[in-house]
Order: C-alpha cells, then sequence, then structure tokens
C-alpha cells in the first residue's frame, strides 16, 4: 500500500508559526512519527511539502501511478487552488483533506475548499493528530475489500 501525502504552503514553519492555532509540533516531528506509524502497517508513505503550487501540482502527478491513495494539506491553497483540485482530479486516487485548525471556526475565507468537494473526506481541527486520524482513515479505506463502492454512504459500508 503506497500513500502520498503533501503539505502545503508555510507547514515548514509548524513549531514556530502561530503556534496557538497550528499547536508547538514541527513538520518534522510530524513527518517522523508518521513514518513509524506507516511502517508498523507495512505502508509505504511518501512525504513532500512545498510553498509553490505548481511543485504540488507536478508531485500529484508524478505519483499517479504510484500512489494508491494520498492525504493532502493544501494549507491556504485549499481556499484558492482550481490547479490542485484538477490535479487530484486527473489522478482519480482515493484523497483525504486535512488540517491542523478548525478552518470552520476562522475567517470566513477560510471556510470555502476547492478539495472537500472532490476528497473522500477532510479532517481538520485536531492539531497534528489530524494527520494521525487521516493516514488511519486511509489505511482503513485501502484495506477494505475492493467491492466496496467508496462513493456510497459510511453507514452502507459498516
Amino acid at each position: 500500500m503506497n500513500i502520498l501525502l503533501v503539505h502545503g504552503p508555510n507547514l515548514h514553519l509548524l513549531g514556530r508559526r502561530q503556534p496557538e492555532i497550528y499547536g508547538h509540533q514541527t513538520l518534522d516531528g510530524i513527518n517522523q512519527h508518521l513514518t513509524k506509524v506507516a511502517e508498523r502497517q507495512n505502508v509505504n508513505l511518501k512525504i513532500f511539502q512545498f510553498n509553490d503550487e505548481g511543485q504540488i501540482v507536478s508531485v500529484i502527478g508524478e505519483h499517479i501511478d504510484w500512489a494508491d491513495g494520498i492525504l493532502i494539506n493544501a494549507a491556504a491553497y485549499t481556499h484558492t487552488s482550481v490547479a490542485i483540485r484538477d490535479a487530484l482530479t486527473t489522478v482519480n486516487l482515493p484523497t483525504i483533506e486535512l488540517h491542523l485548525s478548525n478552518v470552520h471556526s476562522r475567517e470566513s475565507f477560510r471556510h470555502h475548499s476547492y478539495i472537500a468537494p472532490i476528497a473522500m473526506g477532510t479532517i481538520a481541527g485536531f492539531g497534528a493528530f489530524s494527520y494521525d486520524l487521516a493516514l488511519t482513515a486511509m489505511i482503513q479505506h485501502l484495506s477494505r475489500a475492493p467491492s466496496v463502492d467508496s462513493t456510497s454512504s459510511p453507514e452502507s459500508n459498516i
């Protein structure tokens, strides 16, 4: 099982950037933790962080034949990037959008996501634990029998 994790702009500053919103955990700490979790689950996890929108689009496309699923915290690009949405739509892989903060309790411009409508789900507001939740959810999703319809409601898959 191969999972691609993409971090968007400014996430390399975690631990320093507005810790009252994003917490004190560094991106390196989050990545190290997730790598260990993935290894224990026999999951191949590739992790990238880019501040540039074009690099995010490129890494998504470059992993079309490698990844079984994508976890993405597009950060500010969540609210602005049709290009990232189009890249995710093109690769047509199960995708989970995630955020450290609860974007719906923040400024109104953060309430709209270009990614959410094409994602399996969105996890937000749990700080660094949002990444654990997203990774666990993706592993569970990819581990299901292929006969499960990923577009059906969660209740019908229980």
